[in-house]
C-alpha cells in the first residue's frame, strides 16, 4: 500500500466484509466508528513505511484511579503482557485508556479478512481490558478505609 488511493481502495473491502459504511478516511487518512456502541475505533494511515496506526478508546479513568490500574497497563506496555502486541496510552486531558497497534500496510492489503480479523480479536482484549481496569477500580475502592477513600497517599 504506496498510496492514500490504495489505502482507501483497502478500506472498501474492509467496508465490504465487515458493513462498516462509515469506514471512509479523510484527506489525512485518519477513519473513525464507533463498533458495538462500545468503543472508538481509529484507523491512522502512515505513508511512509506503509502502516496502519489502530487505535482504540478502552474507557476513561477517573481523577482518583488506584495505582493497581495504572500497574497493569504499564507491566501490559513494558512486558507486552495481554497485548497482543500492542501498546497504552493515556490521554492526559481525558484520561482515557487507549490500545494501540500497528499494522503492516502492504500485508493488511493482501489479506483484508485477516485485517478484519485481527481487529476483532483486537476488540476482544479491549474487552478483557475493560473488565480488568473496571475490576481494579471496584476492588481497591472497597478494600479502602472511608478515611482514606479521598486524596489519600494510599490510594
Amino acid at each position: 500500500m504506496d498510496s492514500m488511493d490504495e489505502y482507501a481502495a483497502f478500506l472498501a473491502s474492509v467496508r465490504r466484509l465487515t458493513g462498516l459504511e462509515m469506514l471512509i478516511p479523510d484527506e489525512t487518512g485518519l477513519v473513525t466508528v464507533k463498533v458495538e456502541d462500545k468503543y472508538i475505533v481509529s484507523l491512522q494511515y502512515i505513508e511512509p513505511g506503509s502502516k496502519i496506526l489502530c487505535f482504540v478508546e478502552i474507557t476513561q479513568l477517573s481523577h482518583s484511579a488506584p495505582k493497581a490500574v495504572y500497574r497493569d497497563l504499564l507491566t501490559g506496555g513494558l512486558f507486552g503482557q495481554e497485548t497482543a502486541g500492542g501498546y497504552f496510552t493515556l490521554d492526559p486531558e481525558s484520561e482515557t485508556v487507549i490500545y494501540n497497534y500497528f499494522f503492516d500496510g502492504d500485508a493488511a492489503a493482501r489479506n483484508p479478512e485477516k485485517f478484519v480479523d485481527t481487529l476483532e480479536n483486537i476488540l476482544q482484549l479491549c474487552d478483557i481490558w475493560f473488565e480488568r481496569i473496571s475490576s481494579n477500580m471496584a476492588e481497591t475502592s472497597r478494600a479502602l478505609p472511608e478515611q482514606y477513600s479521598h486524596n489519600s497517599i494510599f490510594a
